[in-house]
């Protein structure tokens, strides 16, 4: 039977007291609210915490609103609250796209979007969409808040850059005008981690993409770090052949390696595919924004 090592619990009362436990006990300190990638850990001893700081009381951090022209979603929202919001759903297609498809419903009820960013796992899907979108993380210490760009927040496989006595409080994702966004994924069967997903978010000017992001699940050590394909899209039309140009791009830098889900060679491929599809829904959600 697999079991914890031990480890001390605190249930948190208030944001400020949860960066207090987190200073305090430094690295031995772990956040868990939804705890389904951070216990199964736990159970295989990969992680062993000397203290788990609950913050499912921190109903302060649970939101989903629009401040001037961005969508701001606090670190506790749940998936099902992203799935259920009419404004995240209206502003950013991608995130109801890649929440019908993330696990099953027990681990969308508790899940949360903060917990999902800070596994930092190159497979997990809100990187992906996140890093598409050009989402901000806003990482709060006793120092005060600071906002870090996606490109920053992941340091490497299952590592970011929230310091000890910080914790990732909100998610804010610029709202630009007619934009559009999507994501695609494929998997071995529903619920489960993916061979390989993309998401996409474009912009138009005068016909022509103003902006674009592209962000890779499970064909990498980082959902982010595709600034070729981007920048191959800005200024063209959004036509199939600028789509079929950014896909080969993101397909070449993308670094994946062959396992029990299929070979590096399948990966790619699908890397390819699956850019250029979100690519195009979300230039259709784009013209009819």
């Amino acid at each position: 039977m697999q079991v914890p090592a031990s480890f001390e619990y605190r249930r948190a009362e208030s944001v400020d007291d949860a960066l207090a436990l987190l200073e305090r006990f430094g690295e031995e300190a772990r956040v868990i609210a939804g705890g389904h990638s951070l216990l199964p850990m736990m159970k295989l001893r990969l992680a062993r915490p000397g203290l788990l700081v609950d913050i499912n009381d921190l109903h302060e951090l649970d939101y989903v609103r629009q401040e001037g022209a961005e969508l701001c979603i606090g670190a506790l929202t749940r998936h099902r609250g992203l799935l259920e919001s009419e404004l995240v759903g209206r502003l950013f297609p991608i995130f109801h796209d890649a929440e019908r498809v993330i696990a099953d419903p027990p681990v969308r009820n508790r899940g949360t979007i903060g917990g999902s960013l800070c596994q930092a796992d190159p497979a997990e899907d809100l990187s992906a969409v996140c890093a598409a979108v050009r989402a901000v993380a806003v990482v709060l210490g006793h120092g005060g808040r600071r906002p870090v760009p996606m490109a920053d927040f992941y340091q490497g496989p299952y590592e970011t850059d929230v310091g000890l006595g910080e914790m990732l409080v909100e998610v804010r994702v610029p709202i630009l005008p007619n934009a559009g966004s999507a994501y695609e994924k494929v998997e071995r069967k529903t619920g489960d981690w993916a061979i390989a997903a993309a998401g996409a978010a474009l912009s138009l000017v005068d016909g022509r993409i103003g902006t674009a992001g592209v962000g890779l699940a499970a064909v990498g050590v980082s959902a982010v770090g595709y600034r070729r394909a981007e920048d191959s899209l800005v200024g063209r039309e959004p036509s199939e052949e600028a789509f079929a140009a950014a896909g080969r791009i993101a397909a070449e830098d993308c670094d994946p390696v062959t396992d029990t889900r299929g070979t590096a060679a399948y990966k790619r491929h699908l890397a390819g595919e699956l850019t250029e599809r979100a690519l195009r829904r979300a230039a259709e959600r784009a013209r009819r924004s």
